[in-house]
């Protein structure tokens, strides 16, 4: 145990500190990208819309692990696509590219639920007045939507977390790599590092909950 600890002790956090910042700045990315998606699926323009339902019902079905290989085996080394000179920081931002197309999908879905609690009228009063298709999307709309359904992008923030793990895939060194680094060593304790890595990771989704859970209650919208 003693011996354990002196491996995985110093490890702990900056792995999960990993895990966090993969975790922030795909959730950053895939709501930027996923309010983007829903605003085409729900345009007048048919080409916008085919383009975001082909593309939502092409990466919501595909795996996960697909998806972040191909970004660092297509991406980087096929077509030269790069973020930086070092391998490690350069794999850490191929994952959270392939985090951001995979979890838009689930972002944009949500909001697609969201828009049917505004009430039409709203939206045909806004474009009596004159009001562009962006203009009625992004003042009107969007801001109610994201209110009501902040419940339901809690959730897939918690997904989204518990899906970093696949970054170890392509080396990122966050906590599920170090996680297997471990059993290798210390095969004998298996459960324990199973333990340890599963607390850490249900202080960040139990903290993500509640706070979404207190956001959903605070701004939802009064009808």
């Amino acid at each position: 145990m003693s011996e354990l600890w002196e491996s995985m002790g110093p490890e702990l956090w900056p792995a999960f500190w990993v895990t966090l910042q993969l975790t922030f700045f795909s959730a950053i990315g895939s709501l930027v990208w996923g309010i983007i998606l829903a605003g085409m699926r729900v345009s007048p323009v048919p080409v916008m819309r085919g383009f975001a339902t082909v593309y939502v019902n092409v990466f919501r079905n595909t795996p996960l692990t697909l998806i972040i290989l191909f970004c660092a085996i297509g991406l980087s080394y096929n077509l030269g696509v790069t973020f930086s000179s070092t391998l490690k920081t350069n794999n850490f931002w191929l994952a959270v590219v392939g985090f951001i197309a995979y979890t838009a999908t689930f972002v944009c879905e949500t909001l697609r639920s969201g828009f049917n609690t505004v009430p039409l009228g709203q939206a045909e009063a806004a474009r009596s007045l004159g009001l562009s298709f962006t203009q009625v999307f992004g003042v009107i709309v969007l801001p109610q939507a994201l209110r009501s359904v902040i419940g339901p992008l809690g959730s897939v923030l918690i997904a989204l977390t518990k899906n970093t793990t696949i970054a170890s895939a392509i080396g990122v060194a966050e906590a599920s790599l170090l996680m297997k680094t471990e059993i290798e060593t210390y095969s004998d304790q298996l459960f324990l590092i199973f333990g340890i890595i599963a607390v850490g990771f249900m202080i960040i989704t139990l903290t993500e909950g509640f706070i979404f859970g207190w956001l959903a209650k605070r701004l939802a919208v009064k009808r």
